[in-house]
């Protein structure tokens, strides 16, 4: 981990950079900017499967980006539009800091800074050469019919209305990132149909959803009985969230009971801020549930029986130390 001399140094080599980046990183590059959240990036993902009559996704997956990101294409790319030998020289140190892991000292050839602050900026500079830029000026003028790019860091959807394009990007996505010493996972990587079930073939076999930033992208109905695109947390996100938290109760069942629904408390409010999103309450309402099972397990393994019966948990402790509810935050 950086010092905290050298985080400020970064800091301040970041915001240099970033005043000179941001002119040229474009609207649909949402990761580590002022102005763009993950929210904002898949509000623009639902926007543009509307707009563009999106009927075919590819869901790509970079394999192992911060760790694999070579040192001297991105020290090239940088010289394109920064020549102050000086902060190159400085962000050369950054990538070439060594490790200490234990009493071993390594030196990576490859990757960004762990924990440094200029690691995401690097990240952003990047990808915005190796995919946003070619995307723009090479690819999409070549397609047939409307398409669009969404990206988050090394996550990113690319659409398209025809399937005939989609594929064409899916032939050339592995050889423009090897070009640059990164792998297009081959497996993780899928076309998807994405039209409207009205449009579709009736196939069950193909996969028509899709996971991005930690929601899961799918068709359902409105009120109104018309096909909308929907969302709600990813089931991997919530198996994980529900397994983080019976083992924090089970290792910290010990705690005073009103230190305990402090933290858990403050657990649940921060699943929600970012998971509370306009459709997701019985995905928000999975992990409350199974929080309180939880934590009715562990207060139960501290008394004489071994358990809290319901009629217990709900008098002791239900009634004095109420969970916060679920919410939703995000109105998108």
């Amino acid at each position: 981990m950086p010092t905290l001399e050298d985080k400020i140094v970064q800091r301040a080599a970041s915001m240099t950079m970033s005043a000179v980046y941001e002119q040229d990183f474009y609207t649909f590059s949402h990761a580590f900017r002022e102005g763009h959240s993950p929210h904002g990036a898949v509000k623009e993902l639902r926007e543009q499967c509307y707009k563009k009559k999106t009927r075919w996704l590819i869901d790509a997956d970079v394999q192992g980006f911060f760790d694999n990101l070579d040192h001297g294409i991105l020290l090239d790319i940088i010289r394109k539009r920064i020549n102050d030998g000086g902060l190159i020289r400085l962000i050369g140190k950054w990538l070439n800091a060594g490790v200490l892991d234990g009493e071993q000292l390594s030196y990576p050839k490859q990757g960004t800074p762990q924990g440094g602050v200029i690691s995401p900026l690097l990240a952003n500079i990047f990808l915005h050469h190796v995919l946003d830029e070619w995307y723009v000026k090479e690819v999409k003028p070549r397609l047939k019919g409307r398409s669009f790019l969404i990206r988050f860091a090394d996550d990113f959807i690319i659409g398209c209305e025809l399937e005939e394009d989609a594929r064409r990007i899916m032939a050339v996505l592995p050889k423009r990132f090897n070009r640059f010493g990164l792998i297009i996972h081959p497996q993780k990587t899928v076309l998807i149909d994405f039209s409207s079930p009205t449009r579709r073939n009736r196939n069950e076999r193909e996969k028509h959803t899709f996971d991005f930033l930690g929601f899961t992208h799918y068709w359902g109905k409105s009120r109104n009985g018309n096909w909308v695109i929907k969302r709600k947390t990813a089931a991997k996100r919530v198996r994980r969230a529900i397994k983080s938290i019976w083992k924090w109760c089970r290792e910290h069942r010990h705690y005073y009971v009103p230190e305990q629904y402090r933290i858990l408390s403050s657990k649940l409010r921060g699943h929600y801020q970012y998971y509370g999103i306009r459709g997701n309450y019985k995905m928000l309402e999975v992990v409350y549930e199974n929080t309180e099972k939880s934590w009715r397990r562990w207060l139960g393994r501290r008394t004489r029986d071994g358990y809290i019966t319901g009629e217990e948990f709900d008098k002791k402790y239900r009634a004095n130390f109420p969970l916060p509810l679920p919410r939703i935050v995000h109105s998108i």
